[in-house]
């Protein structure tokens, strides 16, 4: 809600300059009406002066006075007060479904794969205000970290506590994050269903083939973005674990089963995307961001508290008591 003040008409404000004009129209009238006697001496004229005369310019004053507030009048002073209301009208659902295998530890992105994911995928739940978001990670496995919710807080609390661990199985399960992700959206009732599957390696682990999760995101009407994330060549990843329960890393081939990707994204109607360094994968999460629009509609409600009436009756009041002091106790004109 806004509450501003304005004017309907200030272009009324013009005739504030005729004040000026009535001020020296004034002056000069009552030099005209001033009459003169010519006489040798004034000493038997010489009297207590009459307060009245004093104060007959008060009668020009209040209507001056009244004429001003009645141009603030006609300016048409008012409040406006502006309440704002917002329907979603169009509700998209989005599963991230998340590679968690070691690989994402490698320092190819900054600080590694993991942490430059979680950054711009708190960015992108950010920006979904409207939307329902949930999580599912897979290495050799997969399940729900986060069912579909619109609480923003857990799906961020959860997204900040992911991280690289042993309780499931090693590997790649592509197939399985999938297929995952699709039985958390099948019976969703949302307009539009979005998975964005994010992998930095190969379909080397689980039980269900990748094509055959694709084609039962097809048949529950969902859409996937597919996410390969690595740079081309070599990159820092572990490829061991130091005595002291570290990893050990070393340069190794960046292998990611694009043509995969690109056959799932084009099956179920999405696209494909390839992140090679930090500001890549922001640029893909803010497109995805821009294609999958929820439709809001805004409701608007202003209200108008009008003030110029009470400028009109200070002006006529004004008006009123000049013409009674100027038919009574004055009785005469200026």
């Amino acid at each position: 809600m806004g509450s501003n003040f304005e004017f309907v008409n200030p272009q009324y404000f013009w005739l504030f300059l005729i004040l000026p004009v009535l001020v020296l129209w004034y002056l000069w009238k009552r030099n005209q009406q001033t009459a003169s006697l010519k006489i040798s001496s004034v000493q038997g004229f010489k009297t207590g002066r009459n307060w009245l005369a004093q104060i007959k310019p008060l009668l020009f004053v209040l209507r001056l006075l009244a004429l001003s507030a009645i141009i603030i009048a006609m300016a048409r002073p008012r409040t406006v007060d502006e309440t704002t209301k917002t329907k979603t009208t169009r509700g998209i659902d989005i599963v991230m479904s998340m590679d968690l295998s070691a690989s994402m530890l490698a320092r190819d992105l900054k600080p590694n794969r993991l942490e430059a994911l979680k950054t711009v995928a708190a960015h992108f739940i950010n920006s979904r205000p409207n939307d329902r978001i949930g999580l599912v990670e897979y290495a050799g496995e997969s399940y729900t970290r986060t069912p579909l919710t619109s609480d923003k807080a857990v799906v961020l609390s959860s997204l900040k506590s992911m991280s690289y661990n042993t309780t499931i199985e090693g590997g790649t399960a592509i197939g399985s994050g999938l297929a995952t992700a699709v039985n958390r959206l099948k019976d969703s009732r949302a307009k539009s269903k979005v998975i964005i599957l994010l992998t930095d390696g190969v379909n080397n682990s689980g039980f269900i083939d990748p094509k055959i999760a694709s084609e039962l995101a097809v048949e529950f009407g969902i859409k996937v973005y597919t996410i390969g994330i690595g740079s081309n060549g070599m990159a820092m990843s572990p490829i061991g674990i130091r005595p002291d329960g570290g990893f050990q890393y070393g340069n190794v081939p960046v292998e990611i089963d694009e043509a995969l990707l690109k056959e799932i994204a084009k099956k179920t109607g999405g696209r494909y995307f390839r992140a090679t360094n930090n500001t890549k994968l922001e640029e893909i999460y803010d497109e995805i961001n821009k294609l999958e629009k929820t439709d809001i509609e805004e409701f608007k409600y202003t209200n108008y508290d009008e003030m110029f009436r009470p400028w009109v009756i200070f002006g006529l009041i004004l008006l009123g008591l000049e013409f009674i002091l100027r038919t009574t106790v004055f009785r005469g004109f200026l």
